[in-house]
């Protein structure tokens, strides 16, 4: 099965249950996803890349854009549908950048707005797609049409098992009621595994905090009554 799969079977006995909760300090805005919501996001994302860009098992899709809830829908369609996310969108068949990002060297460039309330980008952006606009009138719900083995390039040239085995072997030291505060990036690939992929393993709610405020932290460790820090 997908990566993604393989991540939100245990998950979906609860879909209400807060998932990942964001906080970006520099914006002042808080936005929480609950499971049901984030593999909503997902869906949408794996239906738009394979309808728009026929996706396969295995096509690299460049993924360069910072930690945020919208990123997490990202990634996770692109592991749904059977992508591996790499770093570089130099010869990938779609790169997700940020506002202001390049996508040169890709064969499709999709900008991703990072809106808290989760708009698109207020003005087109001359040769790229607004990602949030184009993917939300996609399906709520995902089927691979092609198995997802498990040799799959999934993450950086590490396959879907060895991904799969990795996070799980951290996320041992997490334990599945952990509520993780972290301000790690997620970077292609050791942040993306650390930061995002090992919580999700775990099954514990992430509340990622963007543009960190040190002097907020504890504040924000006691509102949602945190009991891990991921430190960058």
């Amino acid at each position: 099965m997908s990566l993604t799969d393989a991540l939100f079977r245990p998950l979906l006995a609860q879909p209400g249950k807060p998932l990942i909760t964001h906080y970006d300090d520099a914006a002042g805005t808080r936005v929480e996803l609950s499971v049901a919501t984030t593999a909503n996001w997902a869906a949408k994302t794996a239906n738009w890349l394979v309808e728009e860009f026929d996706v396969e098992p295995g096509d690299p899709v460049a993924v360069v854009l910072p930690a945020h809830w919208q990123t997490a829908g990202v990634l996770l369609g692109a592991w749904w549908c059977g992508a591996e996310v790499v770093a570089s969108p130099a010869g990938a068949r779609v790169a997700f950048v940020a506002p202001g990002g390049s996508g040169a060297g890709a064969e499709s460039t999709a900008v991703v707005a990072l809106d808290p309330m989760g708009r698109g980008l207020t003005a087109p952006v001359p040769g790229a797609l607004d990602y949030l606009n184009e993917a939300r009138a996609y399906g709520d719900d995902f089927s691979p049409m092609i198995p997802i083995a498990g040799d799959t390039p999934a993450l950086a040239g590490s396959t879907v098992d060895e991904v799969l085995v990795e996070a799980r072997s951290r996320a041992g030291a997490l334990g599945s009621s952990a509520r993780v505060l972290s301000t790690v990036e997620w970077s292609v690939p050791e942040g993306v595994l650390g930061g995002l992929l090992t919580p999700l393993s775990a099954g514990a709610h992430l509340v990622q905090i963007s543009n960190p405020d040190p002097s907020k932290l504890d504040d924000r460790r006691a509102a949602e009554r945190t009991t891990v820090d991921l430190l960058a």
